[in-house]
């Protein structure tokens, strides 16, 4: 079970079936099914976490529980309490008790990841590596670690680290990934695809992470312009299987978007994401999910729909917790801007989305993840006529790549170039 979790293989709830089926009194496996289930970030989970919490609860009162299975089931409690933070602070204490416990290395990793928490994530993993050091699996261990330098712009030190883990264990997706996000931030996509392609035993054994896998390949051939061939990506690999699991779906409506801001028409693809879109648009559960939705209810212009959501996330954005928290700062001004970019009111989606922007950091997910986001505010200021705002904006934009120019970057900066040439050439009239 645990090596299947750290390598995202698709039959991991089978074997922590297995594990429960052998000792049904196992607390700290039972609030591993509650907190894997919480990670799905799907309303209907909750019920599921929650039960797991009572049975997890009712197992330590028949005593004999370590300290680590307490952890565990304090750890589930907390996010059921809305609280992840909490949830990682139990994974950290089980950390100090054995620093060389990798699986709750890796769900502390994982809650963070959740969180926005690239800083989080470094220091801890950084705080167990020297327990690592002959560890059966350091391997993983170093594909979390890379992930987390690639995120806090450490690029060639994730590189090498992520390499050196797939050295150790060849079935590590997050770790081959992690060095794909690398050559997605240094503009490398060459090497990027080369990687993807040459690591399959690192990827095809997974669950739907290999979709997000697909997607990596995806946008490092839209950075070389072939359009024709992403396209192809998406209708057979990336939404080979039409689900509604939160991280399928910011992988699809992402990427259309992508294509879209490029000027590439994807026909009718957004029907499909915006149907899936309504069903879960009461979710609540995480704002990176909710942003993703409105990204496919606006590609479709479902206005109504769109106008529903963002009337759902004002009402909750007031309450406790840490989820409701960031779905009020910055969730609400986000889903306002691209509500209005999918109306075309550019002004207002400028607006609200770049007073949002600071703060994109914590509604989670990867730098490449929330990119979309970035393109969205810029490609809404450049049709607003904010030029100066826009190129501070990419200009920061490069600045988190260490220099490195994208092609979107590129051809936003000529953009600019040229739109101010116009607007010399017109005053001067």
């Amino acid at each position: 079970m645990v090596r299947g979790f750290l390598a995202h293989t698709a039959v991991t709830p089978e074997h922590l079936g297995a594990v429960l089926h052998e000792e049904p009194g196992f607390a700290m496996g039972i609030a591993a099914r509650g907190l894997f289930s919480l990670m799905l970030g799907r309303r209907e989970m909750v019920s599921v976490a929650r039960d797991a919490h009572r049975d997890a609860v009712a197992a330590l009162a028949h005593g004999g529980a370590t300290t680590r299975e307490q952890l565990w089931v304090c750890a589930l409690g907390a996010w059921l309490q809305d609280d992840p933070r909490g949830a990682v602070d139990c994974m950290e204490q089980a950390m100090r008790l054995n620093p060389a416990d990798t699986l709750s290395a890796k769900v502390s990793h994982a809650i963070r990841f959740i969180l926005g928490d690239n800083l989080g994530m470094r220091r801890s993993l950084e705080r167990v590596l020297d327990a690592h050091e002959e560890h059966p699996l350091r391997g993983y261990l170093l594909g979390c670690l890379s992930f987390a330098q690639e995120e806090t712009g450490s690029y060639r030190q994730a590189e090498a680290t992520g390499l050196e883990g797939l050295s150790l264990v060849g079935d590590d997706a997050w770790g081959m990934h992690a060095v794909a996000h690398v050559y997605d931030m240094t503009h490398d996509p060459a090497k990027g695809i080369a990687l993807i392609d040459s690591h399959k035993t690192a990827w095809n054994h997974c669950n739907n992470f290999r979709y997000h896998v697909w997607w990596h390949k995806a946008l490092l051939h839209l950075d070389q312009g072939e359009s024709d061939l992403v396209l192809s990506l998406y209708d057979t690999r990336i939404r080979q299987d039409k689900t509604d699991d939160y991280r399928d779906f910011s992988n699809a409506s992402s990427l259309l978007l992508r294509l879209e801001l490029e000027g590439v028409h994807v026909g009718d693809r957004w029907e499909e994401l915006a149907d899936l879109a309504e069903a879960r648009a009461d979710d609540g559960c995480l704002t990176f999910a909710d942003l993703h939705y409105m990204l496919a209810l606006a590609g479709d212009k479902r206005h109504d729909a769109a106008n529903r959501m963002i009337a759902r996330v004002a009402e909750k954005a007031h309450l406790p917790g840490h989820t409701t928290h960031v779905m009020g700062d910055p969730g609400l001004a986000a889903a306002e801007g691209l509500a209005a970019f999918g109306e075309a009111r550019y002004d207002t989606a400028f607006k609200k989305l770049s007073a949002a922007q600071p703060k994109f950091q914590v509604i989670g997910g990867s730098h490449a993840q929330r990119d979309v986001f970035e393109r969205v505010t810029i490609d809404a200021g450049l049709r607003a006529g904010h030029l100066d705002q826009v190129e501070a904006l990419l200009l920061k934009r490069r600045d988190l790549r260490k220099g490195a120019s994208d092609t979107f970057s590129d051809t936003r900066l000529s953009a600019i170039g040229k739109l101010r040439n116009i607007n010399h050439a017109t005053a001067a009239q």
